[in-house]
């Protein structure tokens, strides 16, 4: 009988450690994921022209991932067809932070010629010209060029969370925040947290191939429109 008021005692203790040990993992988690986001500031100079958070950016965004309210969307091309290489860039996804869904700007909208233009005089030239979700019309509103655009830009693009955009400079991420928001998406919950190439954090994952210049995508999170399949609006 002693033994087994023993044994009973010991179970009730390790039964009662283990609900209090879970306790406090899960309430730190859920604290820490649920902890307020700083409100949007713009970066100062050509940063915030491009409005790039000033809080949470490629210096700061290790500090921010892994939140349940938060979509994690970098809009990059795999294979961009630009020569971004001219202005210090890169044309291939070499790499992307954990957590980050790949979807490229360039396949929801066309850009503004006013951009295109910019490009061609800092000697970027070759900006994608392909088949997209939207086009823009002569006083600039986004105008779908398939029936399926807003309900795929929707599922990408979620509504009831916080989003943050990435690219590799920050210009992607600003025009994507900027179509978001004229097509009914509140802007006070999307940051363009900036651009992969003055990432120096620790959670980056690689896609370069070792022994050579070529990038092995499968192991980016991306998010493929099959343009051939949707319907257009005529």
């Amino acid at each position: 009988m002693k033994n087994f008021w023993l044994i009973f005692v010991k179970c009730l203790v390790c039964f009662l450690l283990g609900l209090l040990i879970g306790y406090f993992a899960f309430n730190k988690k859920e604290e820490n994921i649920l902890e307020p986001l700083p409100v949007q500031e713009k970066s100062e100079g050509l940063r915030g022209t491009y409005d790039i958070d000033k809080n949470i950016n490629e210096k700061t965004i290790d500090n921010y991932l892994g939140r349940s309210d938060v979509a994690y969307r970098d809009v990059r091309m795999l294979e961009d067809t630009a020569t971004w290489e001219n202005k210090g860039g890169e044309r291939d996804l070499t790499g992307f932070v954990k957590g980050f869904e790949v979807i490229p700007y360039a396949y929801l909208t066309e850009f503004p010629e006013a951009y295109v233009e910019q490009k061609r005089s800092e000697n970027v030239s070759g900006l994608y010209e392909g088949k997209t979700l939207f086009r823009l019309d002569e006083e600039g509103n986004y105008v779908a060029n398939y029936k399926e655009s807003m309900s795929i830009l929707e599922y990408i693009f979620p509504k009831d969370k916080t989003i943050f955009l990435m690219c590799g400079a920050g210009g992607y991420a600003n025009f994507t925040k900027q179509m978001l928001g004229a097509l009914g998406w509140d802007t006070s919950k999307i940051y363009n947290v900036g651009g992969y190439w003055n990432y120096d954090g620790k959670n980056a994952i690689s896609t370069k191939i070792e022994g050579s210049d070529k990038c092995d995508f499968s192991k980016v999170p991306y998010h493929n429109i099959d343009f051939d399949r949707l319907t257009p609006v005529e």
